[in-house]
């Protein structure tokens, strides 16, 4: 791990990169926290799919049990946070809209969880907008969705490539995001645009540099993530991350992944954040309707403001009171199930 002091708030700004570490202390299970609900009027199935480079994608298909396969049904698309699996969050919230209702599909992005690619723990936002635009090839030919009704809805980092992706595939109708980070802008200016312009370049070159090391066979070096012990100094955001990641409360770690790195991105290709812009033409989604979501005490809900700022009509931004970024992850006496359930019902219709 970085020094926090010498990158700013990176170090935080990827905290939602972890998984499991540490042994679990007490966790705060307040407010309904219910990451790992389990719903008896629902069907969750495995699956799994390619996607336009020949890589297999795995995903979980949730559907109600009383849903009429003869039909046409509307359909979701759920993204996990950024370097995290589909087993934290993404799971909860396709589980809860398909007590609503909604065929749901959470997956795991290229490089993490149960999905292929190598290196494992690769930063592609590419490949991320790629697996969602496979994610509606895979839902849009199942005999019981239509097509011309799928919604997309991504949490934390997943929040920006979801629009990356619904810019330039017109089948996703409709456009949500929960506690986004924007993960472009957050790696070159971090929060609050605390990150000079001298860090970032130190972190470039010194990715730069460690290519060097990896292509002559050395060891794999990895980046950021959330701190696998606190101490009387470990930063507020970092304990909010831990609290979700490193207890019972969030901690999943996937088959054959290593607790110490499973959730860390390789130092090599998280740099490739610092070219993704995912804002840029935001307006163009326009007319499909987009509804950011931000906790009124989150730390990262500059980004929703930002892209709220940017959309073009139908757009709204909406705050939940009281609630932080990692609180809009399973605790469900703060997430807006009501508010998701009408926009992707109007949107969807």
């Amino acid at each position: 791990m970085h020094n926090l002091r010498h990158l700013g708030m990176l170090a935080i700004v990827l905290g939602m990169l972890s998984i499991i570490g540490a042994p679990a202390l007490a966790q705060d299970m307040s407010n309904g926290a219910g990451n790992f609900y389990k719903s008896t009027e629902v069907t969750m199935q495995k699956v799994t799919f390619k996607n336009q480079y020949n890589m297999k994608v795995v995903g979980n298909l949730f559907t109600p049990k009383d849903l009429n396969k003869n039909t046409k049904n509307p359909a979701i698309i759920v993204g996990h946070p950024m370097g995290a699996v589909k087993e934290q969050s993404a799971n909860l919230y396709a589980t809860k809209m398909a007590e609503r209702g909604f065929v749901t599909l959470s997956l795991d992005l290229s490089f993490w969880g149960e999905s292929e690619g190598q290196p494992r723990n690769a930063v592609s936002p590419d490949m991320y907008a790629e697996d969602l635009s496979a994610a509606v090839d895979f839902l849009g030919t199942q005999p019981f969705v239509d097509r011309k009704r799928i919604g997309v809805l991504g949490i934390c980092g997943s929040g920006s490539f979801v629009i990356s992706a619904a810019k330039i595939d017109p089948r996703m109708k409709a456009i949500a995001t929960v506690s986004m980070y924007d993960m472009g802008a957050a790696n070159r200016n971090a929060l609050r645009h605390s990150l000079t312009l001298a860090q970032r370049q130190k972190i470039i070159a010194e990715a730069a540099e460690q290519r060097y090391v990896e292509f002559t066979g050395g060891e794999t070096k990895y980046t950021s993530g959330t701190d696998h012990e606190l101490n009387e100094n470990t930063h507020p955001i970092q304990r909010e991350f831990y609290d979700f990641y490193r207890t019972s409360r969030g901690e999943y770690t996937p088959k054959g992944s290593s607790p110490e790195l499973t959730t860390h991105p390789t130092l090599t290709s998280n740099v490739k954040f610092m070219n993704f812009y995912p804002f840029n033409d935001i307006e163009t989604i326009s007319p499909r309707p987009m509804l950011f979501i931000a906790g009124e005490k989150a730390h990262s809900s500059e980004f929703s403001e930002d892209a709220y700022k940017l959309a073009a009509n139908p757009k709204e931004l909406y705050i939940v009171p009281g609630a932080g970024h990692v609180d809009l992850y399973d605790r469900l006496n703060f997430i807006p199930f009501d508010k998701l359930t009408s926009f992707f019902t109007e949107s969807l219709k």
